[in-house]
């Protein structure tokens, strides 16, 4: 079983290299630049265009709708929510990234408004993101995940992640030490990564991007879901063993640089992945 998702993982990059899709980026100011320059690595096209003037514009000849709420304001969220539906009015993938849902009113307000008005194909958080989805306690710590919620175990993870998925009929994926991915039937485990991508900022943001690039080339959007989660924590592998002496910084530009020369071979050699 392991075999055959990373099989069709491997295929869905193939394809993102062939096909170069046009990933439509709404997301925020601190992390753009990185979500560009992920997109442009996993053989993707990034464009940023949040201008309620073209967003919807942009939309419609995009392959896939990327919406993050990381650095959130009312402007914006005018143009996520027609950007949206244009998306689902064309029936391309709109991957949501609700960053610090939970922390504050507007953020809390914004999530559950895009989570009602627009059709979201994957749904990409931390855990203590997606316990406020899912409507359970959770204690974020700005826009990070707290211990609290990160310590939740597998099967804890598993049964939100399951749940989330029936509820808005999408991807649910819970990143972290362990990845937790359902569409409320089929259930993926990851274990990918290292402790280094959370010491550098955007890595999630960036980590959505690649779910995005990933969906815009497949119909399939749990694996699509998978082989941008999967993609990250294999980079941030490869990244932190050749940084090992040196400091985030060559970290960051390390991770870039090993998304950019991921190969099938690299993930069917790295993954650390099940189906349940």
């Amino acid at each position: 079983m392991e075999k055959e998702l990373v099989k069709q993982i491997g295929n869905i990059l193939e394809s993102i290299r062939r096909k170069k899709p046009l990933i439509h980026h709404i997301t925020n100011y601190v992390t753009v630049n990185d979500c560009a320059n992920i997109t442009l690595a996993i053989g993707a096209s990034p464009i940023m265009a949040d201008d309620i003037g073209e967003a919807e514009a942009i939309t419609s000849i995009s392959s896939a709708l990327v919406l993050n709420i990381g650095t959130l304001n009312e402007r914006t969220i005018k143009s996520m929510l027609a950007a949206g539906k244009r998306a689902n009015e064309i029936k391309i993938p709109v991957v949501f990234d609700p960053v610090g849902a939970g922390a504050s009113e507007l953020r809390s307000r914004t999530t559950e408004r895009i989570l009602h008005e627009v059709r979201i194909s994957v749904l990409r958080g931390n855990m203590s993101e997606i316990r406020f989805i899912a409507g359970l306690n959770s204690t974020t710590k700005g826009v990070d995940a707290s211990d609290t919620d990160q310590q939740s175990g597998i099967e804890v993870g598993r049964s939100i992640a399951e749940t989330v998925a029936k509820k808005f009929g999408c991807v649910a994926a819970i990143t972290g030490a362990t990845d937790f991915l359902s569409d409320g039937k089929r259930t993926i485990f990851l274990n990918n990564g290292t402790k280094l991508l959370s010491d550098v900022t955007g890595t999630g943001c960036m980590c959505t991007s690649l779910v995005g690039s990933f969906c815009g080339a497949s119909e399939d959007y749990l694996f699509a879901a998978a082989g941008g989660v999967l993609c990250m924590g294999v980079a941030g592998e490869i990244a932190a063993e050749k940084t090992r002496e040196t400091g985030n910084g060559s970290f960051h530009m390390a991770l870039i640089d090993a998304v950019s020369e991921m190969t099938v071979a690299t993930i069917e050699g790295k993954a650390k992945i099940h189906e349940t």
